[in-house]
């Protein structure tokens, strides 16, 4: 093929060169030079466009002919998808317009903007010029249409209807048929069903009130037209400009296309005709719609998964449009549920089929009158050659005659019969075959739309979360192969290996931190038996003043809270399950509860042990890791006299279930916890729901509370501080007595601070001593007389500070108020019931006690290193160097197990804990 007689060809059309393009024509006619009429331009000027695009953009008429002449293809496409017929439409063109449409010119194609060429004309009189060739088009394939019905030319008639852009399938002849009409009185039963299937409506009536169904010839027409219409109803493509709503972005334009019970929405017209950049979908199985009678263009779509979408027409729309609307989604809607709530097969079509039993009975009666024939015929047959022909002959050869006529009747009969059956049974078969095919369209447009949805979602996931590795967190790897755990050490080496260079740090420095990496693990025995429990963690506690929420929350403005993972450092390095055996602190009270002989006093001590429970949450504003469904911790403390074990029972909501016992069997005490937590805008309430029961075995008593309610302050901005308030209510099942404690809330100016104040009364309400105190502090208990007279003193002093204290209160009511003083003032005549233990003074860089050592969960010695000693090495190098480690190997340790994580926090390594766990709000 010769590209320089195409470049020739396309520069003498641009310039209009009639005599060179004849002669280059001429050429290639005679076959002297091989070239493309069609070819396309690579040039900057003419990229994509065939010589016909610019002889018609730039007004040649002569050599449009030539080239229409000579064989140029006039629906041609460039690389825009305009048609040479686009072109001379835009730039006016009108002689070129009517010499095109003189060769057959399609004025339906649409180019990729969505236009056709009357579309882009600015002329008036082309764009009615190109609207009437258009109507006489459509008028010639809708006779086209009609006399395929009519003649049974089943081919013709479908590739008519699958055209780009098909005739009407309901249009009508002089006497008001359609072209189901026409198939229905001619019997064409195979036209009928693909009319069906194309969306002919068998309710329509011609001139004379008829119906498909009144000229239907034949009972399996009547049984096409009669049954399971809306199975054969193909439901036309409805689209248009509507609102959309969303939680975040608020009213938005979007091109909204109704297809094949899917609704799709795309940013621009020329994107739903493409296909492409598809901005959302929903099946609307089982869609219903609602609409707001006091707005005339809005309506919701409730679809099958309860989720509900807003539209609203155009403001500039016709007062119909919400109502078409209205109606194509509502057929749309009926026709998916209809294919996916569809049986297999129906009742009514298995009457339909033609059982075997009559199939063969037919065939049966046929073979037999077939037998008959032929005896008949042969007995003729015999006649006549040993007859002369008499006249006494004739009568009886005359009768044999009609015998034979009989039975060939007979046999016609019967064979009809058989075709008949086989007919009804081909008519029954290709029915349920069309079935198939068109719910086989459905469902696959519906897994389609879940496809396109999940890919979304899997899309979101992971824009959502920061690349930290290059595997896939979704993939589960219970052991590294050889080369997996070679490969992954190398990696670690080399980073190691160069770590080193640079820091220079001698071996006995590193060997000094493994020492002291051991030595904060699990202790050894002493001789008396007791386990001693390590007091520190291998890494020191960062500040969490270096983070900040907010430069978090303020990224994640308009995603869900489901999908806003908060970082790894605002986590304490224990689950809630660790957490919960913090009740178990001041056990010596529940001891010397049980050993008290009096009842109140026995009170005094499980009010104070309640109260003792929350202490340990001042200043620990860290969120412990939430445990898995089913995940257990157990803790065994002899120098405390207790075992305790607890579970996370339920997952959502999330409650985690305890049961604690006395070494010596002197007292149980076990509950379930559902930290319902509330989020208040710069606050965190966490109200405790769940009961918690203390029971004395050796005095058979039970005692029942409920914990008060937590509250973190300054999430957002500021410094983070905790406090307790609410009722808490203690209840002693054998005697009656109850002990209602009263924890304070702040209040305005701070004076009631962690102040704890209540009254232990007997079954009549009488009071029979006071307690007060602070959580995390101290409780007291004294005469319910003393502490009434101090109280009521205590009021007055606190009315005469009021006015003084009032201008000078801050106006920021979740900053941490600062109390009157630091100490409770005790009361005389009182008795100290708890005081809490002082922290270390190391405190601020200590975590809360972890009492398993990382190594535990990964392979024992003397194992194997082919089982696991690849991840064992990568553990000793993080524990001894994890600032050296990328997050690419991080990525290679397994998949969170309980507790691993927590671990990870506490020897320092928050970056490996953030790979594997997020915290959601």
């Amino acid at each position: 093929m010769s590209t320089d007689a195409e470049q020739q060809l396309l520069h003498h059309a641009r310039n209009g060169n009639a005599e060179e393009v004849r002669q280059l024509l001429e050429t290639m006619e005679r076959n002297e030079v091989i070239a493309d009429i069609n070819c396309k331009g690579r040039s900057k000027s003419n990229l994509g466009w065939t010589p016909l695009h610019l002889a018609c953009y730039f007004g040649h008429r002569q050599v449009v002919q030539d080239l229409l002449k000579a064989g140029a293809e006039v629906n041609v496409l460039n690389d825009m998808g305009d048609t040479p017929l686009h072109r001379a439409a835009f730039t006016g063109r009108k002689e070129l317009v009517m010499l095109l449409l003189e060769h057959n010119a399609d004025t339906t194609v649409v180019n990729g903007n969505g236009q056709t060429a009357k579309e882009v004309t600015h002329d008036k009189e082309i764009r009615n010029m190109l609207e009437a060739v258009e109507r006489t088009q459509q008028r010639k394939l809708e006779e086209l249409l009609l006399a395929a019905a009519r003649e049974g030319r089943t081919a013709e008639l479908t590739a008519l209807l699958n055209r780009p852009n098909p005739p009407d399938v309901n249009c009508s002849d002089q006497l008001g048929n359609t072209p189901l009409h026409c198939a229905a009185y001619r019997a064409h039963k195979q036209c009928a069903l693909k009319l069906l299937k194309s969306g002919a409506d068998p309710n329509l009536k011609n001139k004379n009130d008829q119906k498909p169904l009144d000229l239907a010839q034949g009972a399996e027409m009547k049984h096409v037209l009669v049954g399971n219409k809306i199975v054969h109803k193909a439901l036309k493509r409805y689209e248009g400009p509507l609102w959309k709503s969303s939680r975040f972005f608020g009213w938005r334009l979007f091109w909204v296309v109704l297809e094949h019970g899917v609704l799709s929405w795309y940013r621009k017209q020329p994107d739903a005709v493409h296909n492409t950049y598809r901005q959302g979908c929903k099946h609307l199985t089982q869609a219903v719609c609602t609409v707001k009678s006091t707005d005339s263009c809005l309506f919701f779509i409730k679809c099958f998964d309860d989720t509900v979408h807003s539209f609203r027409v155009p403001k500039n729309s016709l007062q119909q449009t919400r109502e078409d609307w209205l109606e194509a989604i509502e057929e749309h809607s009926a026709y998916s549920t209809h294919y996916c709530s569809q049986d297999q097969v129906t009742d009514d079509e298995e009457d339909d089929a033609v059982s075997a039993v009559d199939l063969k009975e037919s065939l049966e009666k046929a073979q037999i009158c077939q037998q008959r024939l032929d005896k008949e015929i042969s007995n003729f047959l015999k006649m006549i050659k040993e007859g002369d022909m008499a006249q006494e002959m004739l009568p009886s050869f005359l009768q044999k005659v009609e015998v034979v006529a009989e039975a060939s009747r007979e046999t016609c009969v019967a064979l009809s019969d058989c075709l008949h059956l086989f007919t009804k049974q081909e008519g029954v078969r290709n029915f349920k075959l069309e079935q198939e095919q068109e719910k086989n369209k459905i469902l696959s447009e519906a897994l389609a739309t879940l496809a396109t949805e999940h890919h979304e979602l899997e899309q979101s996931l992971v824009k959502g979360s920061p690349p930290l590795s290059i595997f896939s967190e979704d993939e589960f790897y219970d052991a590294l192969s050889d080369s997996e755990s070679e490969g992954s050490l190398s990696r670690l080496e080399a980073v190691t290996a160069h770590s080193f260079d640079e820091e220079a740090e001698p071996p006995s420095s590193r060997q000094h931190r493994m020492s002291e990496g051991k030595d904060c693990g699990g202790g050894d025995a002493l001789s008396n038996g007791i386990k001693k429990h390590r007091t520190s963690l291998p890494s020191p506690m960062f500040s969490r003043n270096d983070f900040s929420i907010w430069s978090i929350l303020r990224k994640c403005i308009g995603m869900e809270l489901s999908k806003i993972t908060m970082p790894v450092i605002f986590n304490e390095p224990l689950s809630f399950l660790q957490r919960l055996t913090e009740y178990m602190e001041h056990t010596y009270l529940i001891h010397k509860a049980s050993s008290l002989a009096d009842p109140v006093e026995r009170m005094q001590c499980v009010a104070a042990f309640a109260v003792s429970a929350v202490a340990s949450q001042w200043e620990r504003t860290g969120k412990p890791f939430n445990p898995l469904l089913g995940e257990t911790y157990e803790l065994v403390r002899d120098d405390l006299g207790f075992r305790l074990i607890s579970e996370q029972v339920s997952h959502h909501p999330p409650i985690s279930a305890f049961h604690a016992e006395g070494l010596n069997n002197d007292f149980i005490f076990h509950g379930s916890i559902y930290p319902k937590l509330k989020f208040w805008g710069k606050s965190v309430e966490a109200e405790p729901k769940g009961t918690i029961t203390l029971e004395l075995l050796e005095h058979n008593e039970a005692y029942t509370w409920t914990n008060p309610t937590c509250c973190v302050h300054n999430i957002i901005v500021g410094k983070l501080w905790i406090e307790q308030y609410g009722n808490v209510e203690i209840t002693n099942h054998k005697t009656g007595d109850k002990c209602v404690l009263n924890f304070k809330p702040c209040g305005l100016f701070g004076k009631e601070l962690h102040k704890v104040e209540g009254y232990i009364q007997d079954k009549s309400k009488k009071k029979l001593r006071a307690l007060y105190g602070k959580w995390t502090e101290c409780l007291y208990s004294v005469d319910p007389a003393t502490f009434d007279a101090y109280k009521k003193n205590d009021k007055k002093n606190t009315e005469e500070k009021k006015n003084s204290k009032q201008m000078s209160a801050s106006e920021e009511s979740d900053e941490m108020p600062m109390p009157d003083s630091e100490s409770v003032f005790v009361i005389p005549g009182s008795v100290l019931l708890w005081r809490i233990a002082p922290r270390p003074p190391n405190s601020a860089q200590v975590r809360p006690p972890v009492y398993l050592d990382l190594m535990a969960l990964f392979p024992r010695p003397g194992q194997n290193q082919e089982e696991g000693g690849g991840e064992r090495r990568v553990i000793e190098l993080l524990l001894s160097h994890p600032s050296v480690v990328p997050p690419q190997d991080l990525a290679l340790l397994p998949p969170r197990p309980p507790g691993v994580w927590p671990r990870c926090l506490g020897v320092g390594l928050w970056g490996a804990s953030s790979i594997h766990t997020g915290v959601g709000l």
